[in-house]
């Protein structure tokens, strides 16, 4: 089986390396679902795109497997997030002889507040549709590179699509306007949200900062559960990739309602309700507009 982006649910590609394809265009291969629809949106035609983690999987704790090396080091170009989130990857991508480009560069990272992991940098910048808009200049520098007689062409469709982010951006003032001013809290599992949050201007909440293997404790719903009674947060949302048990016992104890889960690591299938980046930014701003202005979805 060729690597193909969401071609399943499992978190592991288990195929044969993707080199030049039957068509003759570069690879691009990347760490997860969000970034795989950037590059292909600015590389178009251009190229070939795959991604390592496919619909639906927990990039965190991901686990590479030997398909995963080998399909890295036929690739033409990797791109991944940076800011700490692909450790798993950082363990062998910097030994291979092929070009490798990170997206969160130039973006100022906002430092996790508590956990194992505070002064750390919060990897999730992608959520954040003006951090985006660096990402897509650094997938257009790095293809460039990769096919500089196609440089012009990465560069209208990079305008193209920061133009629809910054859209989304200019749209945020208003969606936060239709929230009351005391529900403007957001209340998720894992703290993958501070950028939203920062540019919905939203304070946040979260029961662990990043996804590890302590999440979920009682000290951590002890404190979510406080935090929702102290302001009367109307809804607490978690996230596609976890678990949202122990999130839906914050919304049982403190009276909230869970009103749903959010898209952060990973796109839906084509078929579902965020096929794109642009679509889950869209769908995680109405979702959380919805919940926080009185009732759940």
């Amino acid at each position: 089986m060729a690597l193909a982006l969401g071609g399943c649910t499992t978190s592991s590609t288990d195929a044969a390396a993707p080199g030049t394809g039957e068509t003759g265009r570069p690879t691009v291969l990347t760490t997860f679902t969000v970034i795989a629809d950037m590059a292909r949106v600015v590389g178009g035609d251009r190229i070939e795109v795959a991604s390592i983690t496919k619909v639906g999987a927990e990039i965190h704790g991901y686990e590479p497997t030997p398909s995963d090396l080998r399909a890295a080091a036929s690739a033409s170009l990797i791109l991944d997030n940076g800011l700490g989130l692909e450790r798993w990857f950082e363990s062998f991508v910097d030994r291979l002889d092929v070009p490798h480009a990170v997206l969160s560069d130039g973006v100022e990272p906002i430092a996790i507040k508590a956990g194992d992991y505070e002064g750390l940098p919060n990897p999730h910048a992608w959520m954040s549709p003006i951090a985006g808009q660096s990402y897509v200049d650094n997938v257009a520098a790095a293809l460039a590179e990769l096919l500089p007689e196609h440089a012009q062409e990465f560069e209208r469709n990079a305008i193209a699509y920061k133009a629809e982010l910054q859209a989304i951006a200019d749209d945020l003032a208003s969606t936060v306007e239709s929230i009351p001013a005391d529900h403007r809290m957001l209340v998720t599992c894992e703290g993958a949200f501070s950028y939203l949050a920062r540019d919905l201007g939203l304070d946040e909440a979260y029961l662990w900062p990043v996804n590890s293997d302590t999440q979920g404790t009682p000290q951590q719903i002890k404190q979510a559960i406080e935090t929702v009674r102290e302001r009367q947060v109307p809804a607490v949302f978690c996230e596609t990739t976890v678990n949202p048990a122990s999130q839906q016992q914050v919304a049982r104890e403190s009276g909230a309602a869970f009103a749903g889960l959010l898209y952060v690591d990973s796109l839906s299938e084509a078929d579902g309700p965020v096929p794109t980046y642009l679509d889950l930014l869209r769908y995680d701003v109405a979702l959380i507009a919805e919940g926080l202005g009185g009732g759940a979805r």
